[in-house]
Parts: C-alpha cells; sequence; structure tokens
C-alpha cells in the first residue's frame, strides 16, 4: 500500500487554500510472474461523513472488498468543513487523473476506472461522474478531460438532492459554507446534472434512511432514466443509513449488520466486471 500526496492549484479556480493536505491511499493488486499483466479495474473511494470528515469504515472495509475481487482500489481523503464547491471535487478529478496517468505502473484498465461514494462521498463521487468533462476541472488541472473521464459509478444511499426538506442540509451547507447561495445550491443538486456524460451507475439504499431520504436515489434514477443512462438499483426495505459493507467488517453496532443488504457488494462487482 502507497500512500500519495494529491496536489490541486486551489488559487487556479479561484478558491482559497483548504490548509489540509489530501491524499490517495493506493490498495494495488501484487503482479505475479507467473499469471503475467491483467489490466485489472479499478474503484476510486470516497467515503462518507457529510463533508465534515472522512468516514474510515467506509475507506478501508470497502478497498479490502474490492481487493478481494481484484480490483485496483483507491481512497481518497478529501478536504472536508467548509470547504467550498468545487474543492473536494478538484481533488477527486485530481485523482482519476493519477490513476489513469500511473494506469501501465499500476497493471489499470484506463478504460475501467470507477467511483465510488457513500452518502456525502456518494455526492462527490455523482459529482465526479456528472461534471467530469467541466472545463473548471480541466484547466485546473491542465489536462485533456477524458483524462478525468470516470467509466461507472456507484453510489451508496447517496446524497443527491440540494433541496432543503429532502437533502442531508448539512453535507449542502459545507459545501456553499453556511451562506445563502440560492445558484450554487440548485447547481449541486445532481439529479439535474445528468445528461449524456453521466456514466452507466449503481445506485442503492435504504427504504427506512433517516438521515438521507431514499428520494435521494429515487430522483436520480428517474434522472438516469429520463437520460437513458444504463444503471442498476437496489433499494433495501431496512437498515437505516451508514451501513458500509453492512457486515461485520465495518460496523460498529448490530444494526449494522443487515444481510439483505450486504449483497450490495457482490451485486456491484459482478455490474462493474460487465462494464
Amino acid at each position: 500500500m502507497d500512500i500519495v500526496n494529491i496536489n490541486v492549484n486551489y488559487k487556479k479556480a479561484g478558491l482559497d487554500d483548504p490548509g489540509f493536505q489530501p491524499t490517495l491511499e493506493c490498495h494495488v493488486p501484487k503482479i505475479y510472474d507467473e499469471t503475467g499483466k491483467r489490466k485489472r479495474r479499478a474503484v476510486l473511494i470516497c467515503p462518507g461523513g457529510g463533508y465534515d470528515y472522512c468516514s474510515e469504515r467506509e475507506a478501508a472495509p470497502v478497498a479490502y472488498r474490492f481487493l478481494g475481487a481484484g480490483f485496483a482500489a483507491f481512497i481518497l481523503r478529501y478536504s472536508c468543513v467548509d470547504k467550498k464547491f468545487p474543492t473536494a471535487l478538484l481533488e477527486c478529478a485530481a485523482s482519476v487523473k493519477y490513476i489513469r496517468e500511473n494506469a501501465e505502473r499500476f497493471d489499470i484498465d484506463p478504460d475501467k476506472i470507477a467511483v465510488i461514494g457513500f452518502s456525502a462521498g456518494g455526492h462527490l463521487a455523482a459529482c465526479m461522474a456528472n461534471l467530469w468533462n467541466s472545463s473548471l476541472l480541466s484547466d485546473t488541472l491542465e489536462c485533456d478531460p477524458q483524462t478525468l473521464k470516470v467509466n461507472a459509478s456507484v453510489l451508496c444511499y447517496p446524497v443527491i438532492l440540494s433541496d432543503p426538506a429532502l437533502t442531508h442540509e448539512g453535507s449542502i451547507a459545507n459545501l456553499i459554507c453556511h451562506k445563502h447561495d440560492p445558484e450554487l445550491r440548485e447547481f449541486l443538486s445532481m439529479d439535474k446534472r445528468v445528461g449524456p456524460q453521466t456514466p452507466p451507475t449503481f445506485i442503492w439504499h435504504c427504504a427506512d434512511d433517516g438521515c438521507v431520504p431514499v428520494e435521494n436515489s429515487l430522483y436520480y434514477m428517474t434522472a438516469l432514466s429520463k437520460a437513458h443512462i444504463p444503471f442498476e438499483a437496489h433499494i433495501y426495505p431496512q437498515g437505516g443509513h451508514g451501513l458500509a459493507m453492512c457486515d461485520s467488517t465495518s460496523a460498529t453496532w448490530e444494526g449494522h449488520i443487515q444481510p439483505d443488504a450486504a449483497k450490495w457488494a457482490e451485486c456491484c462487482i459482478s455490474r462493474l466486471n460487465k462494464i
């Protein structure tokens, strides 16, 4: 495992330096001489935490599951707490750029990079999925927009909406620095950013989620359908929020152990292997 610093010219994007060093934790399967190179798929993991912090339960346990399935797994620990949009998105884009530019070294297929996000990290992943071709990202990172393209997105009980009645308000408030900014708030509703550039999507949520209402996923599924974007979705009847792997590898109490919802990982891996 290697940990690399993700460097972004925030000033070029008109942003304040967050005073935090984002890092990318790299879990790459060993290349054995007898098997040769395989050109593996890669996943970039964005933990949740309301844009207040990066949840460790939604980091290493997820990476280990995908690593065990033969994926290269990268964990992004991005800037949080009143870091105005698109600070974290630039860090996510820079991570995609790093993975793609090092694809040969890591034995990765550069056209098989997926972004996975949980809760607020799901919002970040959705931003990456929908806004990867933004000139702000490519101009700031000084690269061709195609370098930043993600080939699939996996959204786990994601924050999608910015409507105060349906969103996780703390996540959106952090992105607009707790200011009244209706234009930015509207822009941050990712169901409205879906378009031809949006990659195939895997999404799951629990119907009884009391933190991020299931409508966030339902609205996004509707947007994907209208845009004719391929997607697979699973809505589990119970489990609440913050389940991560839904088993003992990430649980902090018995409510996090949900055998039905735990099937999401197997379904997701199967879907990604077909993209």
